[in-house]
């Protein structure tokens, strides 16, 4: 299979063709890590059945023990292996798998997983991934892959194989340049409990209306001091300069992300559309920070659909 993508000059980077598919398979077999593209961003993978291999992902992106990690399976079957699912789970399985959504689910007490995976709480967070490199690796391996965003911890996503490298450096043996990202924010993260109710743990592409739309009701709160699944930290998804929100204008030391008619330095969207915003997000953020200007300013984004996905990263982001 061949995925179209840019040339990177990066030793690890590889373009997507049969012989980096085999290359990917063998490391991650052999407990190695591999980066690789989903829809959502670039993730870092291990298998999530050999303790060694999840210990390396910690290891290479520098996170914290307690904060879990998703896990990826090539069907729902595949998923069912690891995870309870209650009726609600099923629906919403059966509706946007595969695709951008996350569901923790109690653990199932014959898994295998790694317990670092889970970070010691009896639920594992899992999805079904669209993206072909994804699939095709998940299938060729038979693996189920833990992959969290292939970056360091907390700070910026990455959208593309040059942003992984940059981050990440030689610490990931093989990196599969499937070119950017579609949807290019992390997945929705839903819980689904015993009880029939569900909480939306990170928003993401798959915004509430439409998950409302499935389950017939409204999710309930969410225990702000409970860590369940990624990116519930406070301060995550940070460039390495200050962040400034809500901006409409700017000072001559600031970097200014736009969004509508807010031109900016750069603009998410001169159309004001929130999914070419969130697709541009990151490579937006990579680019405020590697700029000679001191600070980043970013305009105003609408708190609604995946805008208000944006606006959960910007806040952390801004911490």
């Amino acid at each position: 299979m061949t995925v179209g993508s840019n040339p990177c000059n990066r030793s690890n980077i590889r373009n997507v063709d049969e012989d980096a598919l085999v290359e990917a398979v063998h490391l991650l077999r052999e407990a190695g890590l591999v980066a690789l593209p989903t829809e959502t961003v670039y993730g870092l993978a291990a298998n999530a059945r050999s303790a060694d291999a999840v210990a390396s992902i910690y290891t290479a992106k520098g996170r914290p023990s307690f904060n879990p990690l998703i896990v990826h399976a090539a069907h729902i079957d595949i998923a069912r292996e690891v995870a309870d699912f209650p009726p609600l789970a099923e629906k919403l399985a059966k509706n946007f798998w595969p695709g951008p959504l996350t569901l923790v689910l109690p653990l199932r007490r014959d898994a295998r997983i790694a317990p670092a995976v889970t970070a010691g709480l009896a639920t594992i967070a899992v999805r079904v991934p669209a993206h072909p490199v994804m699939q095709a690796v998940l299938g060729e391996s038979r693996l189920i892959l833990a992959a969290p965003s292939a970056n360091r911890s907390g700070s910026i996503s990455p959208t593309s194989a040059r942003h992984v490298a940059d981050s990440l450096g030689n610490t990931v043996s093989l990196i599969l340049d499937g070119g950017s990202c579609e949807t290019g924010l992390e997945s929705t993260i839903v819980a689904v409990r015993d009880n029939g109710e569900w909480q939306i743990l990170r928003p993401g592409p798959i915004d509430t209306a439409r998950l409302e739309a499935v389950t017939g009701s409204e999710p309930v709160a969410v225990m702000a001091d409970k860590i369940e699944a990624p990116g519930q930290l406070a301060s995550h998804y940070a460039p390495s300069k200050k962040v400034r929100i809500d901006a409409a204008q700017t000072g001559p030391d600031e970097f200014h992300i736009g969004f509508g008619d807010i031109a900016g330095d750069y603009n998410l969207s001169d159309t004001a559309s929130l999914a070419e915003a969130a697709a541009r997000f990151y490579a937006a953020l990579h680019l405020a920070d590697a700029s000679d200007k001191k600070t980043i300013a970013i305009a105003p984004v609408p708190d609604s659909g995946i805008g208000r996905a944006i606006n959960d990263r910007l806040r952390r982001a801004a911490i």
